[in-house]
């Protein structure tokens, strides 16, 4: 992602927390903006070094676990539980509702991409679930396989 991309969809999501009255203080900014610009996901210590190296400063790791639930609560990132990492939300600068996301993760290089799941699988889902006695905590679907390059 360009410097100029990431500008833009900083704007965005510095509008979108002014509208959801929460504050995004610099050091979430500085975090969004290393997932952003990040070609893989990243867990909090990945981002704890990133940025030390960026800043010259240290950053605590609980303080970066706060920082991504902000971040993953107000729409801006996503966890994927599967790895314990991090990555950007893909819409944050949209302007229409989002779907549910579902995450196709490489085994070959990493990589993630997000695409949206329609809410009628999500539903037949819960209620495939909730039929055998469980509760899905999330409906966010990770889904691995290989990106084309990897299986080239």
């Amino acid at each position: 992602m360009n410097q100029t991309q990431v500008k833009q969809i900083m704007q965005r999501a510095t509008e979108r927390c002014r509208e959801n009255g929460v504050r995004f203080t610099d050091k979430r900014q500085s975090i969004l903006s290393l997932l952003l610009r990040s070609s893989a996901p990243l867990s909090a210590y990945e981002i704890v070094d990133q940025y030390r190296e960026e800043t010259g400063e240290s950053i605590q790791g609980m303080s970066v676990y706060r920082m991504l639930d902000f971040l993953v609560e107000n729409g801006l990132a996503h966890k994927l539980v599967s790895a314990n990492k991090f990555v950007a939300c893909s819409h944050i600068a949209c302007h229409h509702d989002h779907e549910i996301p579902q995450f196709l993760i490489c085994e070959g290089c990493g990589t993630v991409k997000e695409i949206a799941v329609k809410s009628e699988v999500v539903k037949t889902l819960r209620k495939g679930a909730a039929d055998v006695g469980w509760q899905l905590r999330s409906p966010a679907l990770e889904l691995p396989g290989l990106c084309d390059r990897c299986a080239a």
